[in-house]
């Protein structure tokens, strides 16, 4: 099977999403052996530097793995990166639905671990991003980037004091989505604006202790802006 032409894109590139496609199409089964080197490149029509280039990229990727004196092994048919890019062109309402996902069972999980250094992080987030608000509660435009960094901050705390190490692990990665999400949300008139009332409500009921209260602050606070995104999705 000869790949296809290469276009813009260098050789490698072309090759490892040749590979990437085999692998997620399910033509290697996960804990099977793919062809050899001088297979591939036969197969491909490549040189085998080529093909070793591209299955590097792919171990380097999680997809694959490399047992000396064995061979290369299928270890996932899903690609994280490709994963990740898929998260990044989600539009605001899947990004918030999912931020509630992920958020209000961290909120029930912190409310019975956390630790004071936690509630500690969520405070000093919430005093920081005030000071960047005017009179009326709204940040200055030029400060959009910092206010948001700071409510990620807080978001961040709430999630890594619930301490659980997968959870954190995700949304970490996921929080460049929020990010960008959240500084649209801040320069869009018609998106409600972020209410520290809110955002208090949700400490207080993890400092309490009850995690019925903090999965229930987690998703009203983030339930206003899925409505008001809701509602421009409906008017258009």
């Amino acid at each position: 099977m000869a790949l296809r032409a290469a276009g813009r894109q260098s050789l490698v590139d072309t090759v490892v999403e040749q590979l990437r496609g085999q692998v997620a199409a399910g033509e290697w089964r996960v804990g099977e052996r793919i062809p050899t080197e001088h297979a591939l490149a036969e197969q491909l029509q490549v040189g085998r530097n080529t093909v070793r280039e591209a299955v590097r990229v792919l171990v380097h990727a999680g997809m694959l793995r490399s047992r000396q004196g064995e061979g290369t092994f299928v270890v996932s048919t899903a690609d994280p990166a490709e994963i990740m890019r898929g998260v990044q062109r989600a539009g605001v309402r899947d990004v918030l639905e999912l931020r509630i996902a992920l958020e209000a069972e961290a909120a029930r999980l912190a409310a019975v671990r956390h630790e004071p250094a936690d509630l500690d992080r969520m405070r000093a987030a919430l005093n920081a991003q005030a000071e960047l608000e005017d009179a009326d509660g709204q940040p200055d435009s030029g400060s959009l980037e910092l206010y948001a960094h700071h409510d990620i901050e807080f978001h961040k705390a709430v999630v890594e004091a619930a301490h659980n190490t997968a959870l954190t692990a995700t949304y970490t990665w996921f929080s460049s989505s929020v990010r960008e999400a959240l500084v649209t949300a801040l320069g869009d008139r018609d998106m409600p604006r972020i209410i520290h009332g809110d955002h208090h409500a949700l400490m207080v009921a993890i400092a309490s202790g009850d995690p019925d209260a903090a999965h229930r602050a987690a998703r009203a606070l983030l339930e206003r802006p899925k409505q008001a995104v809701e509602a421009l999705l409906a008017e258009r």
